[in-house]
């Protein structure tokens, strides 16, 4: 078991969801009160310990390579604003978007042969715990020296838009995944568990993206290469600690919007 020093960062997505506002502007540079939201997932990555970043970026995206640029680096502002020390951060273009394996894929050269983190880059977390969402499945991933995979509980309705497990539970938070499915019709659901947007990853995930046919919406899926790699090793759910935000439509963006100013000091009434 190695430790975890990289994170791969999908950010490649077109934001269709979010026209006309990502006509000009890559959905994961729409601001959360005073950041972007890839600074949010960034910084995620920063408290799990990760010490090297790539990012997938697609056509339009030039603007998240910008806003990383170590020459904009000022010490001060930046520790203010969640770093302590910039991050080393890298950029690989996806060429053109065919689903989230695709794109995992394009970091086959990055990873090389260690376990690493993904965090997607239209998803940020909040969390009480001392232990920030990513470092918490990083510890789960040390303890189990396996996969590990962010889950919670998805209402039916909000059902049909994730990756739904099967799975038995063996502890508080940890699911053993026999199963995975890619936006099932409720009815159809295995159970309620989805998941949640965060990944701890064995460089083998690999040998199953390259099994992979399209799936669901004609993409290459990651849960489809989730389900392989379920049959034939151990995979892990974890039901973290704490509450995400996917930014991926505008009354979601919205709520995170309003939810962070909220309990951002800087925006109270003295």
């Amino acid at each position: 078991m190695g430790k975890i020093r990289k994170v791969v960062i999908p950010a490649a997505g077109l934001g269709t969801r979010l026209y006309p506002l990502t006509r000009g502007q890559p959905k994961e540079m729409l601001p959360i009160v005073d950041k972007p939201v890839i600074h949010y997932v960034v910084e995620e990555a920063v408290k799990a310990g990760i010490e090297e970043i790539l990012i997938i970026i697609g056509r339009g995206k030039e603007s998240v390579i910008n806003y990383f640029d170590s020459n904009n680096f000022d010490s001060n502002l930046d520790r203010e604003y969640g770093f302590d020390k910039f991050p080393e951060i890298f950029f690989v273009r996806q060429k053109e978007p065919k689903g989230l394996a695709d794109a995992i894929n394009c970091a086959r050269g990055f990873v090389g042969e260690e376990p690493f983190l993904v965090l997607l880059g239209d998803t940020i977390y909040t969390t009480q715990s001392k232990d920030a969402v990513a470092k918490q499945l990083v510890k789960a991933f040390e303890s189990k020296d396996a996969p590990i995979i962010a889950v919670e509980k998805i209402g039916q309705s909000e059902i049909k838009y994730y990756g739904i497990i099967d799975g038995k539970k063996v502890s508080d938070r940890l699911w053993l995944i026999k199963d995975a499915v890619e936006k099932p019709d409720p009815k159809d659901a295995p159970s309620n568990m989805g998941i949640a947007g965060a990944y701890v990853l064995t460089s083998d995930i690999f040998n199953y993206i390259d099994r992979l046919s399209k799936g669901k919406n004609g993409e290459y899926q990651l849960t489809d290469a989730l389900k392989a790699m379920a049959k034939e090793t151990e995979v892990y759910g974890y039901e973290f600690e704490g509450r995400r935000y996917d930014i991926g439509t505008k009354e979601r963006w919205i709520d995170a919007f309003i939810e962070f100013a909220k309990g951002d000091k800087k925006f109270h009434s003295k």
